[in-house]
Parts: structure tokens; C-alpha cells; sequence
């Protein structure tokens, strides 16, 4: 469902992105990991069509980011780093407008649905600049899933969030994300570790490592084992 081919960015001379490849299917829920200026973020931007690649390609349910762009973005829901929503609007007057702009069906139940579903029914009559930062994060996740995308592209969704709320954020996206494709990017491993069957490390515009969770946690638990015998 998430298909990328050697994607390379330049900022100038400067290459921000170098021959990244990676697929991810249905179920999966991929952790993009790497430290600040990695590229994380840029390569979300191509993906959802924000911005054009140097070079190389990515298709979104068989739609082509070149090809196809409107076709790519009402297949994905994105949630920018800084989640961009109007404070002065109520929760659910916002959730509307966003239904709007997908032309949904029964936006009304559609908003209803979308409320309970990520928890926002004690706060949905307020305006969002009321809202802590949890519930602002579940309001900008909101609007992500509002048009029940297959592809859900996160890019550090649970930046500055309590650990109350961390938790809560982190079960949302899991429960999401055993039906679609989410891709979610963070700079702390514990994060991956939380939520992600899969993590592809990413460091100086490179792709380092790719693999399944339970292998890494499996290494990283084998290679404790050995330091704390041999020392």
C-alpha cells in the first residue's frame, strides 16, 4: 500500500534525503526513527505530496505521488510535527470543515463516530484553544482519520505529551493502526518500541537498518546477556 523507490532530496547542494527505498503493507505500523535532521520529516512531505523528490518515486495505494497527487492524498491522513489547527473553532465545528473539505457522506455521523473513537466526546463542544496539548494531539489525529484513510502518516504524534496522555496517544495509534498502514516518525527509540511492529532507522538521509520489532528487541536482549556474563 506504501511503496517508495529510491527517493533522493537536495537542498541545494545539500542532500537531504539519499536513495531511500522501503514498502510497507496493510497492519503494519512502521517506526521511522533517527535523530533531529535525519530526514524524517522530509520524507514525509514527499510522500504526502507537500513536496516533490529530486529523484526517485512513491506510490500510496497504487497512485503515484508524480501521477496522480489528488488521488495520493485522499488516500492518506497526515499529521505534521506542529499539529496546524484553527484554536478559535470548536472541536466539532472543525471536524465538519475537515469533513467538508473530503466531501464526505453523513458528515454529521461521521464526526460523531470520529469523536468516540478517539475520545474527544468530553471535550467536543469546546474550542480547541481550551484544550490541553493530549487532546489536541487526539483533535489533529481526528482529523487525520476523518476520511478513513488507508495510509496514516504520523510525524512525531506524541511530542511534549504527559505520560498520562502519552499513553493514551499510543494506544489510539495502535488500535488504528492494526488496520491500516502507519507510518510515524520520533527521534526516541521507546517510542518505536510502544507502538511499531517495525522499525526503520534512518540517519543522515540514509536508510541503516529495517526490521521487525520483535527481532531488535530480541538482539538487543541477547547482546545484554553476553555483556553482563563476559563482564
Amino acid at each position: 500500500m506504501l511503496d517508495i523507490k529510491n527517493i533522493t532530496k537536495y537542498y541545494g547542494s545539500q542532500p537531504a534525503l539519499d536513495h531511500i527505498s522501503l514498502h510497507a503493507g496493510k497492519g503494519e505500523i512502521v517506526g521511522l526513527l533517527g535523530p533531529n535532521g535525519a530526514g524524517k520529516s522530509t520524507l514525509m512531505k514527499i510522500i504526502t505530496c507537500y513536496i516533490p523528490p529530486s529523484e526517485g518515486n512513491a506510490t500510496v495505494c497504487g497512485h503515484s505521488i508524480y501521477d496522480d497527487p489528488v488521488a495520493v492524498r485522499r488516500c492518506i491522513g497526515y499529521l505534521p510535527e506542529h499539529n496546524p489547527l484553527y484554536l478559535e473553532m470548536y472541536v466539532r465545528e472543525f471536524l465538519q470543515f475537515a469533513a467538508g473539505i473530503f466531501r464526505l457522506d453523513r458528515v454529521r455521523e461521521r464526526v460523531d463516530e470520529i469523536i468516540t473513537r478517539t475520545g474527544l466526546t468530553p471535550e467536543a463542544n469546546k474550542k480547541i484553544g481550551q484544550l490541553s496539548k493530549g487532546y489536541r494531539q487526539r483533535v489533529g489525529l481526528a482529523q487525520a482519520l476523518i476520511h478513513d484513510p488507508e495510509v496514516l502518516i504520523l510525524d512525531e504524534p506524541t511530542t511534549g505529551l504527559d505520560p498520562n496522555q502519552l499513553e493514551e496517544i499510543r494506544a489510539l495509534i495502535r488500535t488504528v493502526g492494526s488496520q491500516k498502514v502507519v507510518l510515524l516518525s520520533t527521534h526516541i527509540m521507546q517510542e518505536v518500541e510502544a507502538m511499531c511492529s517495525r522499525a526503520v532507522i534512518i540517519n543522515r538521509g540514509r536508510i541503516v537498518s529495517d526490521d521487525q520489532m520483535a527481532h531488535i528487541t530480541s538482539q538487543q536482549l541477547t547482546e545484554r546477556f553476553h555483556r553482563l556474563t563476559v563482564g
